[in-house]
């Protein structure tokens, strides 16, 4: 598989896949609610005279060669409800944005599908495209792998854009093996007090005063109870209670997540958090429970594939564009070698070996200076060729090495 070949064909089709980029930008949906996108992407491929089947509420999928083994390329589809400030010419007006990105990796697995259509009878296996909703709320990936998408499958790929990016647009970042994202629970804290006029509290039950001891007791976790190798995050991004100033509330809910590298931990926490959520209330009258709602395990990245991947990125792209994550620690003095943010690709990569990569796409000093889910983020569409081109290329060449 000749990779000038491959990074060639994709540079013809730079201004389709930025045209589709774009279509995909202004017409975003949230979780499973994507009705444009999917339209927009089934006809797509349907042009391409793939056979588009439906997986679980919202998935489509591919498939492309024939025989065994079986790669997967994934690409998620959900915006975010977020109201976008870009300043774009074709920036979104419903209310929700392509802050994350995946406008741009459903366009770049457009372009990979017609690049492979076209090298199908080259192709030693198969090679499966996955487009997935409801990345943002932590659902999707799971709901499409309940409704078989992970049947067959032998080796699975993601890629994510980064804005904001220390790097060259087009460069990749291949994940070093093990753990490279957290994982992630959303929690919703219920604290029952007794309601009263604001003059008399001890006629009542505060859980507005609850609350406030929960969250401070909640800290003690990190503080006290997880050793310094036990890397944890407990967040408290919401708090509601009451309208009235002159009247304490009946019931006070809070909510947040929590960011764990390790199951063990994860586990710990959470049941922690019931017991410091249940006795907190207690103590002070009232009843308190936590509620725990979606979430992801921790996304593990498999040795060899990482090993790889690396090779594939600096077959395609040259050494100056194919990072290593220990190449990037080199180059910003940065001992960090994990991403914070969590991501439920995490799902595939508890079932079949995987591997996670980041496209740099925009630097601060080029105008790219939001991260994102912010509302004024962008991305450069400068990278869209070489991200199109890694997410043919990869599959290719790993089938060719191992096809049986």
């Amino acid at each position: 598989m000749n990779a000038k070949t491959i990074l060639d064909e994709v540079k013809q089709l730079k201004d389709e896949i930025i045209q589709n980029r774009r279509y995909l930008h202004l017409h975003p949906g949230i979780g499973f609610d994507i009705k444009e996108t999917i339209q927009y992407v089934e006809k797509k491929l349907t042009e391409m005279n793939y056979e588009v089947h439906h997986c679980g509420k919202a998935g489509l999928y591919v498939m492309v060669g024939t025989g065994k083994p079986t790669f997967l390329i994934r690409g998620d589809m959900d915006a975010l409800p977020i109201k976008e400030e870009s300043g774009l010419d074709f920036a979104s007006t419903n209310g929700y944005m392509h802050a994350c990105g995946h406008d741009m990796h459903t366009a770049m697995m457009l372009g990979a599908a017609k690049i492979l259509k076209q090298h199908e009878s080259e192709l030693k296996g198969t090679v499966k495209l996955m487009f997935q909703p409801a990345e943002e709320i932590f659902e999707g990936s799971k709901d499409m792998i309940d409704h078989g998408i992970l049947e067959d499958v032998d080796q699975a790929m993601m890629m994510h854009v980064m804005a904001n990016f220390p790097l060259p647009e087009g460069s990749v970042v291949v994940s070093a093996p093990g753990v490279s994202a957290p994982a992630a629970d959303y929690f919703e804290i219920e604290i029952q007090g007794k309601g009263c006029h604001g003059s008399m509290p001890n006629m009542g039950v505060d859980p507005i005063n609850i609350a406030a001891h929960v969250i401070v007791a909640l800290q003690e976790i990190n503080a006290r109870e997880l050793s310094l190798s036990n890397d944890a995050v407990v967040t408290i991004g919401s708090i509601h209670a009451g309208k009235a100033q002159n009247a304490i509330a009946d019931m006070a809910k809070l909510g947040g997540t929590i960011r764990t590298y390790d199951e063990q931990t994860r586990t710990f926490i959470k049941q922690r958090m019931q017991e410091i959520v249940s006795g907190v209330a207690q103590t002070f009258r009232g009843e308190g429970k936590v509620i725990f709602g979606s979430g992801c395990p921790t996304l593990v990245n498999d040795e060899q594939l990482s090993l790889d991947t690396t090779k594939y990125a600096e077959e395609l792209l040259g050494k100056e564009k194919a990072w290593s994550v220990a190449k990037l620690q080199e180059m910003t003095k940065s001992p960090a070698s994990k991403s914070t943010g969590s991501e439920d690709f995490a799902y595939v990569s508890q079932e079949v070996p995987s591997i996670m990569v980041a496209l740099a796409a925009g630097m601060p000093d080029k105008g790219y200076g939001y991260p994102q889910h912010h509302p004024r983020v962008k991305f450069d569409e400068e990278a869209l060729v070489n991200g199109c081109a890694l997410y043919a290329y990869t599959p290719m060449r790993w089938l060719e090495e191992h096809c049986k």
